[in-house]
Protein backbone atom coordinates (compact mmCIF):
# COMPACT_ATOMS: atom_id res chain seq x y z
CA UNK A 1 0.00 0.00 0.00
CA UNK A 2 1.29 3.49 -0.90
CA UNK A 3 1.39 5.48 2.34
CA UNK A 4 2.25 9.03 3.32
CA UNK A 5 3.27 9.09 6.99
CA UNK A 6 2.87 12.24 9.10
CA UNK A 7 4.46 12.45 12.54
CA UNK A 8 6.93 14.41 14.62
CA UNK A 9 7.99 13.20 18.12
CA UNK A 10 9.28 9.93 19.58
CA UNK A 11 5.76 8.54 19.97
CA UNK A 12 5.38 8.27 16.18
CA UNK A 13 8.70 6.50 15.52
CA UNK A 14 7.58 2.90 16.25
CA UNK A 15 4.57 3.37 13.93
CA UNK A 16 6.76 4.53 11.05
CA UNK A 17 9.21 1.72 11.68
CA UNK A 18 6.40 -0.84 11.70
CA UNK A 19 5.05 0.39 8.36
CA UNK A 20 8.47 -0.16 6.82
CA UNK A 21 8.84 -3.59 8.45
CA UNK A 22 5.40 -4.61 7.16
CA UNK A 23 6.56 -3.90 3.62
CA UNK A 24 4.37 -0.91 2.84
CA UNK A 25 5.57 1.61 0.30
CA UNK A 26 6.09 4.70 2.46
CA UNK A 27 6.34 7.20 -0.38
CA UNK A 28 6.77 10.31 1.79
CA UNK A 29 7.30 11.22 5.43
CA UNK A 30 5.91 14.59 6.56
CA UNK A 31 7.22 16.06 9.81
CA UNK A 32 7.34 19.46 11.45
CA UNK A 33 10.38 21.66 10.74
CA UNK A 34 13.62 21.08 12.63
CA UNK A 35 13.94 23.16 15.80
CA UNK A 36 16.85 24.52 17.84
CA UNK A 37 17.47 22.42 20.95
CA UNK A 38 19.48 22.93 24.14
CA UNK A 39 21.45 25.82 25.52
CA UNK A 40 23.44 26.14 22.30
CA UNK A 41 20.20 26.07 20.25
CA UNK A 42 21.53 23.47 17.82
CA UNK A 43 19.10 22.86 14.94
CA UNK A 44 17.94 19.29 15.50
CA UNK A 45 15.82 17.01 13.28
CA UNK A 46 12.56 15.68 14.65
CA UNK A 47 12.55 12.10 15.92
CA UNK A 48 10.44 11.02 12.94
CA UNK A 49 12.75 12.68 10.43
CA UNK A 50 15.77 10.96 12.00
CA UNK A 51 14.03 7.59 11.76
CA UNK A 52 12.91 8.21 8.18
CA UNK A 53 16.44 8.98 7.06
CA UNK A 54 17.68 5.64 8.41
CA UNK A 55 15.29 3.99 5.92
CA UNK A 56 16.24 6.34 3.05
CA UNK A 57 12.70 7.75 2.99
CA UNK A 58 11.94 11.16 1.52
CA UNK A 59 11.13 13.75 4.19
CA UNK A 60 9.00 16.86 3.70
CA UNK A 61 8.82 19.56 6.42
CA UNK A 62 6.44 22.34 5.41
CA UNK A 63 6.05 25.18 7.93
CA UNK A 64 2.41 25.52 6.89
CA UNK A 65 0.07 22.77 5.66
CA UNK A 66 -2.80 24.83 4.30
CA UNK A 67 -1.33 25.88 0.98
CA UNK A 68 -1.99 24.79 -2.57
CA UNK A 69 1.68 23.91 -2.98
CA UNK A 70 1.59 21.44 -0.06
CA UNK A 71 -1.63 19.87 -1.30
CA UNK A 72 -0.29 19.47 -4.83
CA UNK A 73 2.94 17.93 -3.57
CA UNK A 74 1.13 15.34 -1.45
CA UNK A 75 -1.32 14.62 -4.26
CA UNK A 76 1.55 13.96 -6.65
CA UNK A 77 2.45 10.82 -4.66
CA UNK A 78 -1.01 9.33 -5.26
CA UNK A 79 -1.22 7.78 -1.78
CA UNK A 80 -3.65 5.00 -0.95
CA UNK A 81 -3.56 6.05 2.70
CA UNK A 82 -2.16 8.72 4.98
CA UNK A 83 -1.16 7.71 8.51
CA UNK A 84 -0.90 10.40 11.19
CA UNK A 85 0.76 9.86 14.57
CA UNK A 86 1.38 12.88 16.81
CA UNK A 87 2.08 15.14 13.85
CA UNK A 88 1.01 18.24 15.76
CA UNK A 89 -0.97 20.10 13.09
CA UNK A 90 -4.61 20.09 11.99
CA UNK A 91 -5.28 18.63 8.53
CA UNK A 92 -7.70 20.34 6.16
CA UNK A 93 -10.69 18.50 4.73
CA UNK A 94 -9.16 18.30 1.28
CA UNK A 95 -6.03 16.65 2.70
CA UNK A 96 -8.15 14.21 4.70
CA UNK A 97 -9.98 13.12 1.55
CA UNK A 98 -6.92 13.04 -0.70
CA UNK A 99 -5.94 9.35 -0.25
CA UNK A 100 -8.15 6.54 -1.53
CA UNK A 101 -8.68 5.26 2.03
CA UNK A 102 -8.51 8.63 3.76
CA UNK A 103 -6.37 9.27 6.84
CA UNK A 104 -5.86 7.00 9.86
CA UNK A 105 -4.68 8.49 13.14
CA UNK A 106 -2.87 6.67 15.96
CA UNK A 107 -4.09 8.33 19.17
CA UNK A 108 -2.83 7.45 22.66
CA UNK A 109 -6.10 7.20 24.56
CA UNK A 110 -9.34 5.28 24.67
CA UNK A 111 -11.43 7.70 22.66
CA UNK A 112 -13.59 9.66 23.22
CA UNK A 113 -11.67 10.24 26.47
CA UNK A 114 -8.62 12.46 26.29
CA UNK A 115 -8.91 14.03 22.88
CA UNK A 116 -6.16 16.55 22.28
CA UNK A 117 -2.43 17.04 22.64
CA UNK A 118 -1.48 15.34 25.92
CA UNK A 119 -3.63 12.23 26.42
CA UNK A 120 -0.90 10.13 28.03
CA UNK A 121 -0.01 12.69 30.66
CA UNK A 122 -3.61 13.45 31.56
CA UNK A 123 -4.50 9.79 31.99
CA UNK A 124 -1.75 9.60 34.61
CA UNK A 125 -2.61 12.97 36.16
CA UNK A 126 -6.19 11.82 36.61
CA UNK A 127 -5.12 8.52 38.15
CA UNK A 128 -6.73 6.40 35.45
CA UNK A 129 -6.25 2.65 36.02
CA UNK A 130 -6.52 1.82 32.31
CA UNK A 131 -5.71 3.62 29.08
CA UNK A 132 -4.73 2.52 25.60
CA UNK A 133 -4.40 3.40 21.95
CA UNK A 134 -7.11 4.04 19.36
CA UNK A 135 -6.81 4.01 15.59
CA UNK A 136 -9.29 6.47 14.17
CA UNK A 137 -10.57 7.46 10.74
CA UNK A 138 -9.77 11.16 10.79
CA UNK A 139 -12.33 13.88 10.16
CA UNK A 140 -12.20 17.67 10.44
CA UNK A 141 -12.82 17.64 14.21
CA UNK A 142 -10.20 17.35 16.94
CA UNK A 143 -9.86 13.58 17.45
CA UNK A 144 -13.56 13.09 16.73
CA UNK A 145 -13.37 10.62 13.84
CA UNK A 146 -14.79 7.09 13.77
CA UNK A 147 -13.02 4.53 15.95
CA UNK A 148 -11.39 1.71 13.99
CA UNK A 149 -9.57 -0.46 16.52
CA UNK A 150 -8.53 -0.22 20.17
CA UNK A 151 -5.89 -1.75 22.41
CA UNK A 152 -5.90 -1.35 26.20
CA UNK A 153 -3.18 -1.23 28.85
CA UNK A 154 -3.26 -1.02 32.65
CA UNK A 155 -1.49 1.88 34.36
CA UNK A 156 0.33 0.79 37.54
CA UNK A 157 0.05 3.32 40.36
CA UNK A 158 3.80 3.99 40.28
CA UNK A 159 4.16 4.37 36.50
CA UNK A 160 5.23 7.75 35.14
CA UNK A 161 3.87 9.42 32.03
CA UNK A 162 7.25 8.92 30.37
CA UNK A 163 7.21 5.19 31.01
CA UNK A 164 3.63 4.93 29.75
CA UNK A 165 4.53 7.00 26.69
CA UNK A 166 7.13 4.45 25.60
CA UNK A 167 4.75 1.51 26.06
CA UNK A 168 1.87 3.14 24.21
CA UNK A 169 4.15 4.12 21.33
CA UNK A 170 4.92 0.44 20.78
CA UNK A 171 1.27 -0.54 21.31
CA UNK A 172 0.28 2.04 18.71
CA UNK A 173 2.63 0.54 16.14
CA UNK A 174 1.17 -2.93 16.65
CA UNK A 175 -2.41 -1.63 16.49
CA UNK A 176 -1.66 0.36 13.34
CA UNK A 177 -0.30 -2.75 11.67
CA UNK A 178 -3.44 -4.71 12.60
CA UNK A 179 -5.71 -1.89 11.44
CA UNK A 180 -4.10 -1.66 8.01
CA UNK A 181 -4.17 -5.43 7.65
CA UNK A 182 -7.92 -5.37 8.32
CA UNK A 183 -8.32 -2.47 5.88
CA UNK A 184 -6.59 -4.46 3.13
CA UNK A 185 -8.69 -7.52 3.92
CA UNK A 186 -11.93 -5.53 3.77
CA UNK A 187 -12.86 -6.46 7.35
CA UNK A 188 -12.27 -3.09 9.02
CA UNK A 189 -15.33 -1.60 10.69
CA UNK A 190 -15.95 1.98 11.80
CA UNK A 191 -17.69 2.98 15.03
CA UNK A 192 -18.80 6.61 15.45
CA UNK A 193 -17.52 8.22 18.64
CA UNK A 194 -20.19 9.01 21.23
CA UNK A 195 -20.32 12.55 22.59
CA UNK A 196 -21.00 11.14 26.05
CA UNK A 197 -17.80 10.67 28.02
CA UNK A 198 -15.68 12.85 25.74
CA UNK A 199 -12.89 14.73 27.52
CA UNK A 200 -10.06 17.00 26.40
CA UNK A 201 -6.36 16.68 27.23
CA UNK A 202 -4.76 20.11 26.75
CA UNK A 203 -1.05 20.70 26.25
CA UNK A 204 0.93 20.90 29.49
CA UNK A 205 3.25 23.73 30.52
CA UNK A 206 5.19 24.74 33.61
CA UNK A 207 2.17 26.39 35.19
CA UNK A 208 1.07 22.89 36.23
CA UNK A 209 4.35 22.19 38.05
CA UNK A 210 4.02 23.80 41.53
CA UNK A 211 2.78 21.36 44.16
CA UNK A 212 -0.21 22.55 46.17
CA UNK A 213 0.17 20.83 49.53
CA UNK A 214 -3.49 21.46 50.34
CA UNK A 215 -4.42 18.73 47.86
CA UNK A 216 -4.59 15.07 48.98
CA UNK A 217 -1.45 12.95 48.68
CA UNK A 218 -2.95 10.69 46.00
CA UNK A 219 -3.64 13.69 43.78
CA UNK A 220 -0.10 14.97 44.26
CA UNK A 221 1.41 11.54 43.65
CA UNK A 222 -0.44 11.44 40.32
CA UNK A 223 0.76 14.98 39.57
CA UNK A 224 4.38 13.94 40.05
CA UNK A 225 3.90 10.86 37.84
CA UNK A 226 2.01 12.76 35.17
CA UNK A 227 4.58 15.56 34.87
CA UNK A 228 7.54 13.17 34.68
CA UNK A 229 9.63 13.72 32.54
CA UNK A 230 8.25 17.16 31.58
CA UNK A 231 7.61 19.75 32.89
CA UNK A 232 8.20 18.06 36.30
CA UNK A 233 6.45 18.76 39.59
CA UNK A 234 8.17 21.32 41.83
CA UNK A 235 8.09 22.62 45.38
CA UNK A 236 9.93 25.25 47.40
CA UNK A 237 12.84 24.02 49.51
CA UNK A 238 14.96 26.37 51.57
CA UNK A 239 14.21 29.34 49.32
CA UNK A 240 14.81 27.60 46.02
CA UNK A 241 12.82 25.40 43.63
CA UNK A 242 13.20 21.65 43.92
CA UNK A 243 11.98 19.23 41.26
CA UNK A 244 10.13 16.17 42.54
CA UNK A 245 10.55 13.13 40.31
CA UNK A 246 9.16 10.23 42.32
CA UNK A 247 6.89 9.86 45.34
CA UNK A 248 4.70 7.47 47.26
CA UNK A 249 1.63 8.03 49.39
CA UNK A 250 2.57 8.14 53.08
CA UNK A 251 0.74 7.65 56.36
CA UNK A 252 -2.13 9.67 57.78
CA UNK A 253 -1.25 12.78 59.78
CA UNK A 254 -2.98 15.52 61.74
CA UNK A 255 -0.35 18.14 60.86
CA UNK A 256 -1.22 21.15 58.66
CA UNK A 257 -0.71 20.72 54.91
CA UNK A 258 2.85 21.57 53.88
CA UNK A 259 4.45 20.56 57.19
CA UNK A 260 7.77 18.73 56.92
CA UNK A 261 7.04 15.57 58.91
CA UNK A 262 10.37 13.75 58.64
CA UNK A 263 13.61 13.65 56.67
CA UNK A 264 14.17 9.89 56.59
CA UNK A 265 11.87 9.27 54.79
CA UNK A 266 11.27 12.74 53.35
CA UNK A 267 7.57 13.13 54.17
CA UNK A 268 5.32 16.20 53.89
CA UNK A 269 1.78 16.65 55.17
CA UNK A 270 -0.90 17.10 52.52
CA UNK A 271 -4.58 17.95 52.44
CA UNK A 272 -7.21 15.71 53.97
CA UNK A 273 -4.93 14.37 56.69
CA UNK A 274 -2.64 12.61 54.21
CA UNK A 275 1.09 12.75 53.58
CA UNK A 276 3.43 12.35 50.62
CA UNK A 277 6.86 10.69 50.73
CA UNK A 278 9.36 12.13 48.25
CA UNK A 279 11.74 9.42 47.03
CA UNK A 280 13.62 11.10 44.15
CA UNK A 281 14.26 14.83 43.89
CA UNK A 282 16.51 17.40 42.24
CA UNK A 283 17.62 20.65 43.82
CA UNK A 284 18.62 23.69 41.81
CA UNK A 285 22.02 23.09 40.24
CA UNK A 286 21.99 19.45 41.35
CA UNK A 287 21.53 16.10 39.68
CA UNK A 288 18.51 13.87 40.23
CA UNK A 289 19.09 11.77 43.32
CA UNK A 290 17.49 9.67 45.99
CA UNK A 291 15.70 11.94 48.45
CA UNK A 292 17.54 10.35 51.37
CA UNK A 293 20.85 11.42 49.85
CA UNK A 294 19.57 14.90 49.02
CA UNK A 295 18.45 15.77 52.54
CA UNK A 296 21.82 14.78 54.04
CA UNK A 297 23.27 17.89 52.46
CA UNK A 298 20.13 20.06 52.29
CA UNK A 299 18.30 19.41 55.54
CA UNK A 300 15.52 21.62 56.88
CA UNK A 301 14.07 21.58 60.44
CA UNK A 302 11.29 19.07 60.94
CA UNK A 303 8.03 20.96 61.52
CA UNK A 304 8.78 23.77 59.06
CA UNK A 305 5.99 24.50 56.58
CA UNK A 306 7.06 24.31 52.95
CA UNK A 307 4.15 26.50 51.84
CA UNK A 308 6.02 29.41 53.35
CA UNK A 309 8.95 28.89 50.95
Amino acid sequence: MRIIFMGTPDFAVPSLRRLVEDGHDVVLVVSQPDKPVGRKQILTPTAVKAEALTHDLEVFQPPILKTDEVYEKLASYQPDLMVVAAYGRILSERLLTLPRYGCINVHASLLPKYRGAAPIQWAVLDGEPITGVTTMQMDVGLDTGDILQVSKREIPTDMTAGELFDLLAEDGAVLLSETIRALEAGTLTRTPQPDEGATYAPMLDKSYSPIDWEKPATVLHNLVRGLNPWPAATCRWNGSTMKVWKTMVGEATDQPAGTLLSLQPLAIACGGGTSLVLTEVQGEGCKRMNAADFVRGHALPIGINLKEG
